[in-house]
């Protein structure tokens, strides 16, 4: 499995710590972007580049987005086929579990400017190691979400 990772300048610095741990836990990991801390950049250039990655292989790919809130980031994302990006702004094993167990979460958002370094790195720990439980009654959701037309599921 290939880890993308992108930030913009609010996650620079926990990005750069984490691809050094990453790499340092023996994971192939690929930046891609911001390379410097600029105030001024915008996150969809670097997430766009990681979720199209995704989308074009989402079972070879797992992303990884680091923004303020992770809000943003995730929601970029989540506009390409086959992204599953869940966010994660407070620690919460329960909350990284269950994005991977049940809704097979192929990239994680998180918020830089709510999690320490530690809580990060548990988390995309955790993250990388759960396997999606391949329940039919998850797989038949997340291939509704990988298919689905917004029109098709308006309340």
């Amino acid at each position: 499995m290939q880890i993308l990772i992108a930030s913009d300048h609010a996650g620079f610095a926990l990005k750069t710590e984490l691809k050094a741990y990453l790499k340092g836990q023996g994971y192939s990991v690929q930046d891609e972007g911001a390379y410097e801390e600029n105030e001024d950049d915008d996150f969809p250039d670097f997430v766009s580049i990681v979720a199209k990655q995704v989308s074009s292989a989402p079972d070879e790919y797992r992303g990884i987005l680091i923004g303020g809130s992770g809000q943003g980031e995730a929601m970029c994302a989540n506009r390409y086929p086959h992204v599953r990006a869940a966010v994660l702004y407070h620690y919460d094993e329960h909350t990284v579990h269950f994005s991977r167990l049940h809704n097979n979460a192929n990239v994680l958002s998180l918020g830089a400017r709510f999690l320490t370094p530690d809580e990060a790195k548990k988390a995309v720990s955790l993250w990388l190691t759960t396997e999606f439980s391949n329940d039919a009654r998850y797989q038949r959701r997340n291939d509704k979400l990988d298919s689905a037309e917004p029109e098709e599921h308006a309340f």
